[in-house]
């Protein structure tokens, strides 16, 4: 059986925040291999290849904090 990795430590891995990697996957960025437990959760398990794919990604996307919006609230 191939080595799999839980979701904090590919955070690790990657160089992310598991926050972070959190946030991907629920935008749909990246989908690891996943194992429905009895009670509907889902238990994320990163393969090297999903390490490494997610390594491609962040290199992809520019890191630091997001440009705040200009609207204001009234």
């Amino acid at each position: 059986m191939a080595k799999t990795y839980s979701t904090p430590r590919a955070a690790k891995l990657i160089g992310i925040h598991n926050v972070t990697l959190h946030r991907w996957l629920g935008e749909g960025i990246i989908k690891p291999a996943s194992v429905e437990l009895e009670d509907g959760r889902k238990l994320w398990r990163w393969s090297d290849a999903d390490i490494a794919e997610a390594i491609k990604i962040k290199a992809e996307r520019k890191s630091g904090p997001k440009p705040k919006s200009k609207s204001r609230n009234k």
